[in-house]
């Protein structure tokens, strides 16, 4: 391979590594969050992937989700209520299509949702 094509490679490389390790959009399926997310990381816990609606609240997304998993998933559509930073969260199992999916809603700001799915 020539110096340039070594050169323009290992750019390639270096961008493709650098996006993976940034938060990603991702757009709600149907029947699931109905926003454009933004892909922040997974759940210690559960190792659920865990998105917000903008990479700026994806350390309170990470610490939501990390606070409604230590308090215990509920399945069926039970609430549970967290509190992170502050704010309080009620979270609950949602049905997706096909699969369910766990959303915490700010009380505050109902515009601020966290989602996990698998």
């Amino acid at each position: 391979m020539s110096r340039m094509g070594t050169a323009g490679a290992a750019t390639l490389v270096s961008l493709v590594v650098l996006g993976l390790s940034a938060p990603t959009a991702a757009f709600a399926e149907a029947g699931g969050p109905e926003a454009p997310r933004v892909v922040c990381g997974t759940d210690g816990t559960t190792g659920l992937a865990v998105s917000a609606g903008s990479a700026g609240d994806c350390g309170a997304a990470l610490r939501v989700a990390g606070a409604y998993t230590k308090a215990g998933l509920r399945e069926g559509g039970a609430v549970t209520v967290v509190s992170s930073d502050g704010t309080v969260w009620h979270c609950q199992e949602r049905q997706g299509d096909p699969n369910p999916y766990q959303e915490c809603v700010d009380t505050t700001d109902t515009a601020r949702h966290v989602t996990l799915t698998s």
